[in-house]
């Protein structure tokens, strides 16, 4: 099921303008990376053992240091990429087990931000932090389930790499209260906004809607 040409043209995610603007830094960095005799995968370990460490820092109240964590995790998980396709190695699979850890990385960071919260019984933010959280997952979740329906949903405000660059620079400056709701809201709403581009792209190709 292909995507009708009245949806085809639509905005790039910021992902995908960064990817593109920087590619010759980043494909350097991996052709160097490579003839160091790393591999992707261990990037992408690297990429999730620090966004642990990183939620430990927010669990123990060093806002600050977590979030540049965030920030910096989020480097090492982009090299993964380039380092895979100039091997020669990128599969299917190595895509999908990128996406299930940088899966396990937002939620690893929202579970360190829980326990800070609660901890200081907080619970205002706490339910902020649990709806940033579902947000994240779902805006993950309807893309994956509408592509492998044939469907296209590369769309919305707030991709990853969007819900990055709020989250992290909030915790460096000391305005979590603001990022994190700010990422809960935008993150639901470029749920909807898939959920409604899939529902475009289904009316016209006459598939079935439930």
């Amino acid at each position: 099921m292909g995507v009708p040409d009245s949806l085809k043209a639509r905005r790039p995610t910021l992902t995908e303008i960064l990817r593109a603007r920087f590619g010759d830094v980043l494909n350097p960095a991996g052709a160097w990376l490579n003839r160091l005799g790393l591999a992707p995968n261990t990037f992408t370990l690297i990429g999730l053992a620090g966004t642990a460490v990183a939620a430990y820092a927010l669990a123990r109240g060093f806002l600050m240091v977590g979030g540049a964590l965030v920030l910096a995790m989020s480097l090492v998980d982009a090299l993964d990429g380039p380092m895979a396709r100039m091997r020669g190695t990128f599969s299917p699979f190595g895509a999908f087990v990128d996406s299930v850890s940088d899966r396990y990385s937002e939620l690893i960071v929202y579970g360190g931000l829980a326990v800070y919260y609660l901890s200081r019984e907080n619970d205002i933010m706490l339910l902020w932090v649990f709806a940033a959280a579902a947000g994240s997952v779902l805006v993950s979740y309807v893309k994956a389930r509408a592509e492998a329906l044939g469907f296209e949903a590369g769309v919305g405000a707030l991709t990853r790499m969007e819900r990055i660059l709020v989250l992290g620079p909030s915790l460096v400056f000391g305005v979590a209260e603001v990022g994190i709701p700010l990422v809960a809201v935008l993150g639901h709403v470029t749920a909807l906004q898939r959920i409604l581009f899939v529902r475009q792209q289904s009316r016209v190709s006459k598939g079935p809607v439930r």
